[in-house]
């Protein structure tokens, strides 16, 4: 549709906010990091140009490819194990159960608690000596289970990642309120039908949220799985040997050893997995939702 000369000047009214905005603090931040990337630099000394001398010394760093390796891990299991849970949660409670407000709350509400506080108590639960979860264990008669749930190389990372998961209440909101846009008249064909609740969910319910708020949700999980750091850093600041490091976390210790030139070379491959797995997720979702397809999929399952 092209716009006619007078609706161009309130479009990029509204439109030059924004874009100046993102200039000022996204595209140039962005590009005065990559430059940083190509020098040595402590912050106090006069920078020397390196070329891409730093990105050659990161990939040689068995902590960084480590780093990497857990945030690709972290993000996939964001966007494929955390997102198809709240979903799960999202069409049990947009179904109105009994007591599906409570159950909505009491999923969203460590939303409202600070990573750091959820950090802290997850630590005291996983302690190996007066932490629950090893009490628990060993009240049922799995002492020999107990262990160093933090502390050891191979139980560090799946410890770390496992707690995460489980909190699904930020995306199942996300879901619910597109699933109660959903015509019911749907539903109420499909039940004519004899289709089940399963059945309207798989074909019906997923499909019609695919294009919104479940890529929304898969993107924004996957995002944040590639930004962990809070967690990490108070749980384990990485250790033991690296095992759970992730991408921020190195280089925030980067920072801190003054290094900006290896500490901005790893924001730069940071950015660019981020750009990979969104495209990626992107190319998945691709394709649009034929709500006659749809309809005619839930039939002949019926059938």
């Amino acid at each position: 549709m092209k716009l006619e000369r007078s609706d161009r000047g309130p479009l990029y009214a509204f439109l030059g906010p924004a874009i100046v905005l993102m200039v000022v603090f996204f595209v140039i931040p962005v590009i005065y990091v990559f430059v940083v990337s190509l020098l040595k630099w402590n912050g106090i000394s006069a920078p020397v140009f390196r070329n891409i001398r730093n990105y050659t010394l990161l990939f040689k760093d068995t902590a960084f490819k480590r780093s990497v390796i857990n945030n690709v891990i972290w993000a996939l299991v964001a966007g494929f194990i955390q997102v198809p849970l709240a979903m799960v949660m999202a069409i049990i409670l947009s179904r109105k159960p009994k007591g599906w407000k409570f159950f909505r709350t009491v999923y969203f509400f460590p939303q409202v608690i600070s990573g750091i506080a959820l950090a802290m108590l997850w630590r005291a639960i996983y302690n190996a000596e007066t932490g629950l979860l090893n009490g628990i264990l060993r009240s049922i008669g799995l002492g020999n289970v107990a262990c160093d749930w933090l502390g050891g190389i191979k139980t560090a990372f799946p410890a770390v990642l496992i707690y995460w998961v489980f909190y699904v209440g930020y995306y199942m909101v996300i879901m619910m309120a597109d699933i109660t846009t959903i015509d019911t008249s749907y539903y109420e064909a499909a039940t004519i039908d004899g289709a089940t609740d399963f059945q309207q969910a798989i074909y019906i319910t997923i499909p019609l949220i695919k294009k919104t708020s479940l890529l929304t949700c898969v993107t924004l999980a996957s995002v944040m799985g590639l930004r962990q750091f809070e967690q990490v850093y108070m749980l384990t600041n990485g250790g033991p040997a690296n095992t759970t490091s992730t991408m921020v976390l190195y280089m925030y210790k980067k920072l801190q050893d003054a290094n900006y030139g290896i500490a901005s070379a790893s924001a730069v491959v940071l950015i660019v997995v981020g750009v990979l797995f969104i495209v990626c997720i992107r190319m998945l979702f691709e394709g649009q939702s034929d709500e006659a397809a749809m309809i005619k999929k839930a039939r002949r399952a019926v059938k």
